[in-house]
C-alpha cells in the first residue's frame, strides 16, 4: 500500500524530506508538496536587511529541488484542510486527497490589534517584506534624504537583531541612523543579562535608542507608546513576537497560546495521528520550545521515519528536542553575538561561524537540485 503524504509548506524539515524523496518512495510514501516556489532562509534574513548579503544568496529554488527529486509540487498556498474527508484545497481551486499530512509552514508576526492594517508598518515576516524595507530605505538614501525615523517594536531577540541590521544598512550607505528599539523591559529574557547589557551598550554607540515601553499605535507619523509618550516614526518595524499561521488553528486540533499545533513526541497530533507538524508551526506538548529553525532541521529525520513507519505499519519514533542550542545574532556591522545556554561571546568570529553554518545549509540543497 502506498501512503499519499501531503507536505504542506517547504520549511527546514520538509526541504530534507524533498531531498530524500527516493528513500520515502522506497518505504511506500508518495510525497506531494504544496508550497511557494522559493524558500527564503531566515538565518540570513538580517544579513539581507543590512545589505551584507544579497537576496539570492539566501534563497533555495524549491520548485527546482522538487523537480530534481521527482516530487509532485503544487506551487501556491493552502486555502482549506478537511481532516474528516482527508482533502486539501490549494490556491487556484485544486483539491488533493491525502492519507497523511505534514505541516511545516513557518510562522508570522503577531500583530497587536491596534496596529492591524495600519499604513507604515513593516512586519519582520514574511521575509520578503524585509527585502522590500531594505529597497525602500535604499531609495530614500539614494535621494539624499537621510534616514527616516525608524522604530522597531519588540525587544525579543529578533527586535534587537533587526534594529542592528537597520543600523548596519545605514552605516553601509554613510547615513546616520535615526532608530529606536521599543518594548517592555520584561520581554528581554532571551539572553544572559551581561550579554544584553553589552549588546545595548554597543547599539547605543551606533545611534540606536532603547526605550522600555511598548508600542500602542501609529498615526500621522507619530508612534504612541504604552506610557503615552510619542516618537516621530516614518516606518514602524514589527518584531512583536511570532505565532503559527491561522491555517493551523483552522484544523480544529489542539494548539498552544501561539497557535502552534500541539503534537506528541512522534510529531503527530494526539487527536489525529495522521496529522504531523514540524518547525515553527508546531510544538511538542510535553517539551515546548521557542521559535528556532534548529528544531525543524533536527526533527526532519524523525518526521521522515514516522511517515515511512505509517506506510509500513511499523512503530513510530520519538523526537527529543535538545535543551540547549547555539543561537547567533548578526549585528549588521561584521560582528555577531553567539549564545548557548548561559554562555555567550561577541565579535567577528561569532559572525564568521554563523555565515559558515548558514551558507552550508543553503549549499546543501543547491547541490541537490535547488540551485538558482
Amino acid at each position: 500500500m502506498t501512503l499519499r503524504a501531503v507536505l504542506a509548506g517547504a520549511g527546514h524539515a520538509h526541504l530534507q524530506l524533498i531531498a530524500n524523496a527516493d528513500a520515502l518512495r522506497r518505504s511506500g510514501v508518495a510525497p506531494v508538496l504544496i508550497s511557494p516556489a522559493v524558500f527564503r532562509y531566515s538565518g540570513l534574513a538580517s544579513g539581507v536587511l543590512s545589505g551584507a548579503v544579497e537576496p539570492e544568496e539566501a534563497e533555495i529554488d524549491v520548485a527546482a529541488l522538487a523537480r530534481h527529486h521527482g516530487v509532485e509540487h503544487r506551487i501556491g498556498e493552502i486555502e482549506t484542510v478537511d481532516l474528516h474527508n482527508r482533502t486539501i484545497s490549494a490556491a487556484g481551486g485544486a483539491t488533493l486527497a491525502f492519507d497523511a499530512v505534514s505541516f511545516n509552514v513557518g510562522s508570522e508576526v503577531r500583530t497587536p490589534a491596534a496596529l492591524d492594517g495600519v499604513a507604515g508598518i513593516w512586519p519582520v515576516k514574511p521575509l520578503a517584506g524585509l527585502l522590500a524595507l531594505r529597497r525602500h530605505l535604499e531609495a530614500i538614501f539614494a535621494a539624499e534624504r537621510g534616514c527616516p525615523a525608524l522604530v522597531v517594536a519588540g525587544r525579543g531577540q529578533t527586535g534587537y537583531e533587526v534594529a542592528a541590521a537597520l543600523a548596519g544598512l545605514c552605516e553601509r550607505h554613510g547615513i546616520a541612523p535615526r532608530l529606536t528599539l521599543a518594548g517592555p523591559a520584561e520581554s528581554v529574557q532571551w539572553a544572559p543579562r551581561a550579554a544584553v547589557a553589552r549588546l545595548e551598550t554597543l547599539l547605543a554607540r551606533r545611534g540606536i535608542a532603547i526605550v522600555s515601553d511598548g508600542v500602542a499605535d501609529l498615526a500621522d507619523g507619530r508612534c504612541r507608546l504604552a506610557s503615552g509618550r510619542t516618537l516621530t516614526c516614518d516606518a514602524l518595524v514589527l518584531a512583536t513576537g511570532l505565532a503559527a499561521p491561522p491555517l493551523i488553528a483552522s484544523l480544529g486540533l489542539p494548539v498552544d497560546d501561539r497557535g502552534r499545533l500541539l503534537t506528541t513526541p512522534m510529531l503527530n497530533a494526539a487527536a489525529d495521528p495522521r496529522v504531523f507538524g514540524a518547525g515553527d508551526c508546531a510544538t511538542i506538548e510535553a517539551a515546548p520550545r521557542p521559535f528556532a529553525g534548529v528544531f525543524g532541521v533536527r526533527s526532519a529525520g524523525i518526521l521522515a521515519g514516522n511517515l515511512s513507519a505509517l506506510a509500513q505499519g511499523g512503530p513510530l519514533g520519538s523526537y527529543r528536542p535538545q535543551a540547549r542550542w547555539l543561537a547567533i545574532m548578526d549585528l549588521g556591522d561584521g560582528t555577531g553575538l553567539a549564545m548557548r545556554g548561559g554562555r555567550w561571546w561577541l565579535g567577528r568570529p561569532a559572525l564568521a561561524l554563523k555565515r559558515w553554518i548558514d551558507r552550508r545549509f543553503i549549499a546543501r540543497y543547491r547541490r541537490r537540485g535547488g540551485g538558482p
